[in-house]
């Protein structure tokens, strides 16, 4: 008993031990990392190498690697990051800054580029020099993220905006820019991209969960401002995209990041999504794969698990602490090492979940998340535990020590200057590749925000359906009677048209053409669809090719598989 008491005590001590040096590292890095951001941005910015005004720099590092570019992705995510500080409270001294991104992405955005021009596809070009002018060395192009997250963060400013009654910037200014990247995602998703990564052409979780989250909001804002003539097709591809964000799911216990690869699909892609889709207002939904649904938490623990034998900075670490996390376990680009914004990430979607917890004064243990939870208290039990419990306190007082490792962790790497390069060294903890990184500071001012509390501006994931659905089940990917069958058709389409099918069971919608499930063209022309099916059953179905408001079935007579016992189960088919 003595021995319980001392151990209690000697964790007791090393959690404040930790949490004290988390809150002096969050005291020192804050500013830091808010100068490192700014530094980077042009024209006035310290180290921003002569960008023209509104554009962000990468960062900059000009060789090995050579960073010394803007990113659409990267540049939305540091003026998401500085447009909520803004419209919080937390710093109002950027408006400035904020002006001159939105006049820069006005001049981007018509920039003709190796992807095409404004009309034929440049949205989808990933960078361009800081000068404004198109790169047209080979890259991994088109990356399809960039303009969801630029309307995002242009969405979040105009509805700033409106509270302050300015209207008419919002409406001549604005919204010709979130209308151009928005029509660009609802006509464009269902076609590949390269991965945030910028290495894997398929169709990526990260994207599709940024590019529904922007249609949402951007039938909000129409909404809002009289914009009427594009919710229709908003809201309807909004809907196919919530449902083809389901298809991600493994039934191995996590998001599987892209479609196509050859890897294990464990990437930090996924947490990524989770944390920029956050909408406190949703709970734990897991349509959304909001940060503390079952699973969202399942799929971080087997990310964050991914990590602990390849590298040697996490040699003896527990299960149940944090450890250094990178993209994803195969990373060789710079050795494989990991990164400062992916261990952030990990921090960041802890917070995110316990602002819901403590929100909603209780948290939910289901058989998904019960080995998440068991890091915790090895004896919880599938259940709901209210704020009054004390397996309650237990649970979220574990949770916020382990989110606080992933910071100290961070904290343990970083130089004493404040410094945040891209990587540290899986050996040593030493800063690598591309210096002061933008993305890494702004992930720093994003995890502390929310370890703060702080609470973004809700962007409509609440009370959202779909017909769709996951199966959560173990390995193998039969849950409850039902068996992962994989759709493939090989289909020949005109640019606008789509591929679709349903059938004679409740998971193909009962042979309804109005509410069919949409195929991912990521490998055309193989479409492809994942649904999860009653096992041992015969299933007949077809595809629908549907085009505007023209809509044309296969040919008879229907299609009929026998699904398998358990398992998974692939059909390869040919339109007919």
């Amino acid at each position: 008993m003595l021995f319980s008491t001392l151990c209690g005590f000697l964790v007791v001590g090393q959690t404040l031990a930790q949490s004290s040096t988390v809150d002096a590292y969050v005291a020192s890095q804050s500013p830091l990392a808010k100068a490192g951001l700014l530094a980077n941005i042009g024209p006035s910015g310290s180290k921003s190498m002569g960008a023209k005004s509104g554009i962000v720099v990468a960062s900059p590092s000009n060789v090995n690697p050579d960073y010394l570019y803007t990113w659409t992705r990267d540049s939305a995510l540091v003026f998401q990051t500085i447009i909520d500080q803004f419209s919080l409270s937390i710093d109002t001294s950027t408006r400035g800054e904020i002006d001159n991104y939105v006049a820069a992405q006005a001049i981007i955005q018509q920039v003709s580029n190796p992807s095409g021009t404004i009309t034929t596809g440049g949205l989808g070009e990933p960078k361009f020099n800081i000068d404004e002018t198109a790169f047209t060395g080979a890259w991994g192009r088109p990356q399809r993220d960039g303009p969801a997250l630029r309307s995002i963060a242009l969405i979040t400013w105009a509805n700033f905006l409106l509270t302050e009654g300015n209207t008419s910037y919002v409406t001549n200014t604005l919204w010709p820019l979130i209308q151009n990247d928005l029509n660009y995602v609802a006509q464009n998703w269902n076609q590949s991209t390269f991965d945030l990564w910028e290495e894997v052409d398929s169709s990526s979780f990260f994207t599709t969960a940024i590019q529904h989250r922007g249609l949402r909001q951007g039938v909000q804002l129409a909404n809002t401002i009289g914009q009427t003539s594009v919710v229709s097709s908003w809201t309807t591809q909004a809907g196919n995209l919530l449902c083809f964000l389901q298809s991600y799911w493994n039934t191995a216990g996590y998001i599987t990041a892209n479609t196509g690869g050859g890897r294990s699909g464990k990437d930090a892609n996924t947490v990524l999504a989770s944390i920029h889709t956050f909408d406190a207002a949703a709970g734990c939904d897991a349509l959304t794969f909001q940060p503390c649904s079952d699973v969202a938490l399942s799929n971080l623990l087997t990310y964050v698990n991914a990590f602990r034998s390849i590298y040697s900075i996490n040699s003896g670490l527990a299960n149940n602490v944090a450890a250094a996390t990178g993209r994803y376990p195969e990373d060789s680009y710079m050795g494989g090492n990991p990164w400062y914004l992916t261990t952030l990430a990990v921090s960041e979607q802890l917070y995110d979940s316990l602002i819901v917890w403590n929100q909603q004064k209780s948290l939910n243990v289901t058989s998904l998340s019960l080995p998440f939870f068991q890091l915790f208290d090895a004896s919880v039990t599938v259940g709901t535990y209210t704020s009054t419990s004390s397996t309650f306190t237990t649970l979220t007082t574990g949770v916020k020590t382990f989110a606080d490792g992933f910071v100290a962790t961070v904290a343990k790497y970083t130089p004493s200057s404040g410094s945040l390069s891209e990587q540290y060294s899986k050996s040593d903890g030493s800063p690598l590749s591309a210096t002061d990184l933008t993305w890494s500071y702004a992930a720093t001012l994003t995890s502390f925000d929310a370890r703060a509390g702080v609470i973004p501006t809700s962007w409509g994931a609440k009370g959202l359906t779909s017909s769709c659905g996951i199966s959560t089940g173990g390995g193998g990917g039969s849950s409850s009677g039902t068996v992962s069958v994989t759709f493939n058709v090989d289909a020949t389409t005109v640019f606008g048209e789509n591929i679709y099918i349903c059938g004679s069971v409740d998971a193909l919608q009962n042979w309804d053409p109005d509410t069919a499930l949409i195929l991912s063209a990521a490998t055309y022309p193989i479409w492809s669809i994942t649904v999860n099916l009653p096992a041992s059953t015969q299933v007949q179905y077809k595809y629908i090719r549907k085009f505007g408001s023209s809509l044309t079935w296969e040919s008879d007579p229907n299609d009929v598989i026998n699904t398998p016992s358990g398992g998974s189960f692939i059909e390869n088919d040919t339109w007919r």
